[in-house]
């Protein structure tokens, strides 16, 4: 009787110590990337007071420490979450697949962690016009940016699942494309077309650009997890037709290489194939509605 009662305790002993496991090495992510990120900002603030925001400001060096240390902090813990329970299907993944996993989860992770930071400061900064802060004030700001990105994306990446990939990916094209739309000097681009916003050849259009190319490639991401799902719903007999994880995976594969050609081929570098990538990219997504609808 003891020894069925260890056993039956065993797993959720395991998954305990697991989660206090993945906790404590987020705490030590977070503090990590607060004392490096403290120590650059403190040698770049001495003698200095600087804004809240604009140009060189405490909010652009936290906004950069935040996406620095946030894909360092994704990266480490992304690649640690493999032995899990429930996540060693990932040591199977080829290597190549699996740096291309760990980057775009990485870049989505630290990208949104410096759009937020940067909101954060803008915000700061409007609501006290004019405040310029000291070496202390400016180095406690990047310490708490960097350090708390750390720390959330580091325990996001250690959770991660399908439906927190698609969250992710709404969340992160929703938030980059109206941060381009915030920064866009042209205040008239929206009386064209929406590919304008990557065509004004600054800040702007960069993000805009790269966030479609991001968002591809987290899509194709995405499409492991997906499969590995719908391949297990196949097996336990509660998906009918065989052939729909492989089927399904294709068509958001191409979604994905489609959403990124977009970006890679603004409509003023190549209108060709920029039309073509964002015109199969619409007829792949209404046919993937229309199944859905049908279903």
């Amino acid at each position: 009787m003891v020894h069925t009662s260890v056993v039956s305790e065993t797993p959720t002993g395991g998954i305990r110590s697991a989660r206090l496991r993945v906790e404590s090495e987020a705490v030590y992510a977070g503090t990590g990337a607060a004392v490096v990120c403290g120590i650059v900002a403190f040698t770049l603030f001495i003698g200095r007071v600087v804004p809240l925001w604009g140009g060189f400001s405490v909010g652009a060096v936290a906004a950069i420490s935040a996406l620095v240390a946030g894909i360092v902090a994704a990266y480490i813990g992304y690649w640690r979450s493999r032995h899990r329970p429930g996540q060693e299907w990932r040591l199977r993944i080829r290597p190549w697949k699996f740096i291309l996993d760990a980057t775009t989860v990485a870049l989505v992770h630290a990208i949104l962690a410096a759009i937020f930071t940067a909101s954060v400061f803008v915000v700061l900064q409007r609501s006290f016009d004019g405040l310029e802060v000291d070496v202390i004030i400016g180095t406690i700001g990047v310490v708490a940016a960097a350090g708390a990105s750390s720390y959330l994306i580091y325990l996001s990446v250690s959770e991660i699942s399908t439906r927190k990939m698609a969250t992710l990916l709404v969340a992160f094209m929703a938030l980059s494309t109206l941060a381009s739309i915030a920064a866009v000097e042209d205040e008239l681009w929206w009386t064209y077309h929406f590919s304008q916003l990557g065509t004004a050849g600054d800040f702007s259009a960069w993000m805009f650009n790269t966030t479609l190319i991001v968002a591809g490639f987290f899509v194709t991401t995405f499409t492991l997890y997906l499969h590995r799902d719908l391949t297990t719903l196949v097996e336990r007999g509660i998906l009918v037709h065989q052939w729909a994880p492989r089927v399904l995976t294709v068509t958001f594969v191409v979604l994905g290489v489609m959403l990124a050609g977009v970006g890679l081929f603004p409509v003023d570098v190549n209108m060709a194939v920029h039309n073509g990538c964002a015109s199969e990219w619409r007829r792949r997504s209404r046919s993937w509605c229309s199944a859905r609808r049908g279903s």
